[in-house]
């Protein structure tokens, strides 16, 4: 699980984030497996932490009883994120091992965020109200038949 951001011209979509532009930030659940969309959230204002939409999307709800990773971002919310290392202790040979596996599984997220933008309306959306989050979910269901093809 993470978020991405999208750059968007609705005003009333987006905000000024961390990238100078207007842009408006996705939550998107991926399949560890098998690299699958299986849910999105509605997009909320590019300057928002991910962990805020995380909290408010209900996304959370989406998952409860499975384990979900996330980035260092989503710390006290839920989702298991990487080990961090305290100050004057470098991290134990356990927690780095454990740290490799999930930068690995959490890769496949940024792929599907990779492949979902290849589509252009992903790229720069035009859309007005609900339509980036119809894009959204479109590219998502795309993304899912190119793979089970």
């Amino acid at each position: 699980m993470d978020g991405t951001l999208i750059p968007v011209r609705d005003r009333q979509v987006g905000a000024s984030s961390r990238n100078y532009r207007f842009s408006a930030n996705v939550q998107v659940i991926t399949d560890a497996d098998t690299r699958l969309v299986v849910a999105t959230s509605r997009p909320a204002p590019g300057n928002r932490a991910d962990a805020h939409i995380w909290r408010d999307s209900g996304l959370a709800r989406t998952c409860e009883g499975v384990t979900v990773l996330g980035d260092g971002a989503y710390i006290n919310t839920g989702p298991v994120v990487p080990h961090r290392k305290q100050p004057g202790r470098p991290l134990l040979a356990g927690e780095e091992a454990d740290n490799a596996e999930h930068r690995k599984v959490r890769a496949r997220v940024e792929h599907t965020f990779a492949r979902m933008k290849n589509y252009k309306i992903l790229r720069d959306c035009r859309q007005r109200g609900n339509g980036l989050h119809h894009a959204v979910q479109a590219t998502a269901h795309m993304h899912n038949l190119a793979l089970a093809t």
